[in-house]
């Protein structure tokens, strides 16, 4: 087939589970033979233009302004006119302009258009504002696609209850679990010697870091070498880093660490701790899980589809909660975590490219 990816974001140049999403799932179908472009944004028109990466063509075009921090582009526009060169277009997350454009260009004709829903709401901005995007623009968008595909029958019921009609797949977002898996060398970043916990995401306030600071400084009164290893940047770092210098714990700030070195990471670290307000699928759980290592995090529906003994779940903002999860783990840490095969990275390819294929016909 010959894909075009729409997507906002791809990995490297952006970090993240949805652009890394993006970026391995174009590599892997390249390596099937498939012919895949990815059209996305630069940051400025010098990084603008056409280069292959992992056997896939990336196409950046530069936007031409920008609003709360999503680009809209008149070259992704213009280059979307091209689409009839494709078998199928494939486009990245309901939230941005890009996709929105991708489902103009299905609305005036073109060739079948697939969209993956990463999660309804983004942590970028209050729900009650993506509440009346989903009942306008996000609904119009999705109901532009001739399939939608979302991680859960938990967000496949969601995205229905904004009268979307598009026909739904549902397909498990997936890790490598050959890379992921308790085996495997740990890290040097991670103190062996000291209870650990770990933080994996942006330093945003949609991921709540300030409530994991606060969580395990209250360990540290039964846990009093505790550390807390933050793997990730953002525009909260200043002000956590203020924070730390507070507190009881140990805080080190890892800033971004390679996917490469993370399943180390992982497997150092005595529990994983994701407390967000909005997630889809976080690859950030079953990552952590699939290396060993037990996970507590916010008890939002759609991490509850997530069926692990060592996935504990705590209401949103609840510090005591947290500490008290993360301490039951830390007294004696499971040496039998594991994680479904339904998380394969490898069937979530094939389950998609089916989907895409059948599309086409």
């Amino acid at each position: 087939m010959r894909i075009l990816r729409v997507a906002q974001k791809v990995y490297p140049e952006v970090r993240g589970g949805g652009p890394y999403h993006v970026h391995a799932l174009s590599r892997d179908q390249a390596a099937a033979g498939h012919d895949v472009t990815v059209l996305t944004l630069a940051d400025d028109d010098e990084e603008a233009g056409v280069t292959r990466r992992d056997g896939y063509r990336v196409v950046k075009r530069a936007p031409t302004t920008t609003l709360a921090g999503n680009g809209i582009s008149l070259g992704v526009a213009n280059y979307l006119r091209r689409a009839d060169e494709f078998d199928v277009v494939h486009a990245h997350s309901h939230l941005y302009f890009s996709t929105n454009l991708a489902a103009l260009r299905r609305r005036v004709g073109g060739p079948p258009l697939a969209i993956t829903n990463h999660g309804l709401y983004s942590q970028n901005a209050p729900e009650w504002v993506f509440d009346a995007y989903l009942k306008s623009l996000g609904r119009w968008t999705f109901n532009r696609a001739d399939r939608v595909f979302c991680y859960t029958d938990v967000d496949r019921r969601r995205v229905r209850e904004f009268d979307v009609g598009s026909e739904i797949r549902v397909v498990s977002n997936g890790i490598d679990t050959e890379r992921y898996a308790p085996e495997g060398p740990e890290s040097d970043l991670v103190d062996p010697d000291v209870p650990s916990v770990v933080f994996v995401g942006r330093l945003v306030e949609g991921k709540r870091p300030e409530t994991v600071l606060r969580a395990v400084d209250r360990l540290a009164a039964t846990f009093p070498d505790v550390t807390l290893y933050l793997c990730g940047e953002g525009p909260l770092e200043g002000d956590l880093r203020r924070l730390a210098g507070e507190l009881a714990a140990d805080v080190e700030f890892l800033g971004y660490v390679d996917q490469e070195e993370m399943p180390a990471v992982y497997r150092s670290a005595d529990a994983m701790m994701l407390p967000s307000r909005a997630e889809g699928v976080p690859r950030t759980v079953l990552e952590s899980l699939a290396s060993g290592t037990p996970v507590v995090a916010s008890d939002l529906e759609q991490v509850r589809t997530v069926d692990s003994p060592y996935l504990r779940l705590v209401p949103l903002d609840d510090v005591s909660g947290f500490t008290s999860a993360l301490e039951t783990f830390l007294r004696e840490r499971p040496d039998d975590v594991d994680l479904s095969p339904e998380y394969r990275w490898d069937r979530t390819v094939e389950e998609t490219t089916r989907e895409l294929r059948a599309l086409v016909g």
